[in-house]
């Protein structure tokens, strides 16, 4: 007689609010004291603490719509659609705890951190800059938050252990 394996779910769901917590405390904490435009330096010429907002997706992708209100609502019906998604994923592998579940739970904070921020207030607050300086070269990445470094964390596990993953031998061997 076999015991059922013990359910690590819980573990799983406390990491999702452990990022979840920290994103939420990170924007509250820039809105409080960055001014809107303005930044910290953390490191000279490469990281500052910004305070900007997002009305789009990703890199601010469709912030210049003509019907800003249709997109935010599209953009939180999306995300709450993704996240129920990665919920019932997560509930039905929870049992263990892996790199692939990890992820989940990484990706499930990060989407439920920003779908947040979009009902509440109507936009994002992003504020980790990073600017990329290399002899004449020099790149700025797009502002973005706890919640953003979540998801793309999550997705590159997911990323990472799909190319990682052996697969069976051809004809059933």
């Amino acid at each position: 007689m076999s015991l059922p394996a013990p359910k690590r779910l819980p573990w799983l769901l406390g990491l999702s609010t452990l990022i979840f917590i920290l994103d939420r405390v990170s924007k509250n904490w820039v809105s409080a004291h960055v001014v809107m435009g303005g930044a910290i330096p953390v490191i000279p010429r490469v990281l500052r603490i910004s305070h900007w907002t997002n009305d789009g997706a990703a890199f601010s992708l469709f912030a210049s719509s003509a019907s800003p209100q249709t997109v935010r609502w599209v953009l939180v019906a999306f995300s709450l659609m993704a996240s129920t998604g990665v919920l019932v994923l997560l509930v039905r592998m929870g049992s263990q705890i892996t790199s692939f579940t990890v992820a989940l739970a990484l990706i499930l904070a990060g989407a439920l951190g920003n779908v947040y921020d979009r009902i509440v207030s109507g936009s994002v607050v992003d504020f980790i800059e990073v600017h990329i300086n290399f002899q004449h070269w020099t790149y700025h990445w797009p502002d973005f938050n706890v919640a953003d470094s979540a998801v793309v964390t999550g997705a590159c596990l997911v990323l990472l252990g799909s190319l990682l993953q052996k697969n069976p031998p051809l004809g059933g061997e």
